[in-house]
């Protein structure tokens, strides 16, 4: 009714970590966010005190070198296709709308590269992030030596990324990675997502999607992209719908359309 799906990483006995199964699911409800007209803002969040600590060191990077034969459904699943934890991570998936990660705890490895996918983010004082593959010989591969520069300031970036190290969340907001600290980030996730969901779906998409497009670009070519993009929107139903609306005094009902 709300138009908010809410997403909810919950295995806290394993710090949320992303097991085989935890991937697939996880790849699917983005799959599935994408796919559902009737959402227009996902909520990312986790249970317990973490809110992902990254991939499964014992179950799913053995996986990956073969130090483990696939024992299940989900071994399975990961082994015959080596982009579905990619797409957990929203490292080469992007649904389309927008995400909002409501942070409950530590963001780690590939914990904060999924944050890093996100386009809202709210974090108890409590968490802490960072990228710490590097100390463990791994290279943080979900997105974060391209992202993580263009998130925060370059020389703070590299910091991260070389040496492993974790910063609060307070330094994180400090820094623009998050956009606000609070006891409650479920709550102020989904207030912010009430905002969105109640403003024309398809000029939220395509804002998000021209200021995706258009990162690095130069300012004459960010331009024309822009207006390739935001064209289409002008004949849409919902842009009659919202002017008529705002004349009327009342508010708008957007149908996607």
């Amino acid at each position: 009714a709300d138009h908010i799906a809410l997403i909810t990483l919950n295995r806290p006995a394993a710090r949320n970590a992303l097991n085989p199964e935890v991937a697939a699911r996880l790849a699917d409800a983005w799959v599935a966010v994408r796919d559902d007209d009737s959402v227009r803002v996902a909520i990312l969040t986790g249970v317990g005190s973490v809110f992902c600590a990254g991939a499964d060191l014992g179950q799913l990077i053995p996986l990956y070198s073969g130090a483990r034969k696939p024992e299940n459904e989900w071994d399975e699943r990961v082994v015959a296709d080596r982009d579905l934890p990619r797409r957990a991570l929203l490292r080469n998936f992007d649904p389309g709308k927008p995400i909002i990660a409501a942070i409950n705890g530590h963001a780690i490895a590939g914990g904060m590269e999924i944050v890093q996918g996100t386009d809202i983010r709210v974090s108890v004082a409590e968490a802490k992030f960072g990228v710490q593959e590097v100390k463990w010989a791994i290279f943080p591969a979900g997105g974060s030596t391209v992202r993580l520069p263009m998130q925060m300031p370059y020389a703070k970036a590299m910091e991260l990324l070389l040496t492993g190290d974790l910063i609060t969340a307070d330094e994180a907001l400090q820094l623009g990675f998050l956009n606000y600290v609070t006891p409650d980030p479920v709550a102020k996730a989904r207030e912010i997502a009430h905002k969105i969901a109640a403003n024309g779906p398809l000029a939220v998409r395509a804002i998000r999607r021209s200021a995706k497009a258009c990162l690095g670009l130069p300012e004459a070519e960010g331009l024309k992209v822009e207006i390739e993009i935001s064209t289409p929107v002008f004949q849409t139903e919902d842009a009659k719908e919202g002017p008529r609306a705002f004349m009327e005094k009342r508010k708008p009902v957007y149908q996607g359309r």
